[in-house]
């Protein structure tokens, strides 16, 4: 019996401990930091969990992509930009709800979160839907991973957004 009521809470620990965390009051979102960060009313930069928009500005990570890609500066930063724009009008001044995966903060500090809008809409999945992304799956924080590919994918054969045009950008080493 000891062994039943063991397992039972060992069950019950697990579901607890992988059930996904919401936020229990939605949040303001009051800046469009780049197309897949995002300034908090309560303070909190959050990192959209799946997606990888170009960057917007001219910065290390914006070179490091020039160079694995053979893409210009100006064609990423520029790519970067329609994302920004794109993130932005969805989202900036509106309510949000988060889900948390397994991994909650980057090693910036910021928090790691799947966004929803009041209506439900999930904006990780409308980026990707519109091609404004390309998915990135950072271990553990895989629970949409499938879907998202999907949606890439779909952008992709559409020619929606960065895949409107075939490039070195568009194919990740």
């Amino acid at each position: 019996m000891d062994l039943l009521k063991c397992s039972i809470g060992l069950l019950a620990l697990t579901c607890f401990l992988s059930a996904p965390v919401y936020s229990e009051t939605p949040v303001t979102v009051t800046r469009c930091i780049d197309g897949d960060t995002l300034q908090l009313s309560n303070g909190e930069k959050v990192r959209l969990i799946g997606v990888d928009t170009p960057e917007s500005k001219n910065n290390a990570k914006t070179r490091r992509d020039a160079k694995r890609t053979g893409q210009d500066i100006k064609t990423i930063t520029e790519q970067g930009k329609k994302a920004k724009e794109f993130t932005r009008q969805l989202v900036e001044s509106k309510q949000v709800r988060l889900e948390l995966d397994v991994r909650q903060r980057d090693k910036y500090g910021r928090l790691l979160a799947y966004v929803f809008l009041e209506d439900g809409t999930f904006v990780n999945a409308e980026i990707l839907k519109a091609g404004y992304a390309q998915v990135m799956t950072v271990q553990p924080n895989v629970k949409y991973q499938i879907l998202f590919l999907d949606l890439q994918g779909k952008a992709r054969i559409g020619k929606k957004g960065l895949w409107s045009f075939e490039s070195p950008t568009n194919v990740r080493a």
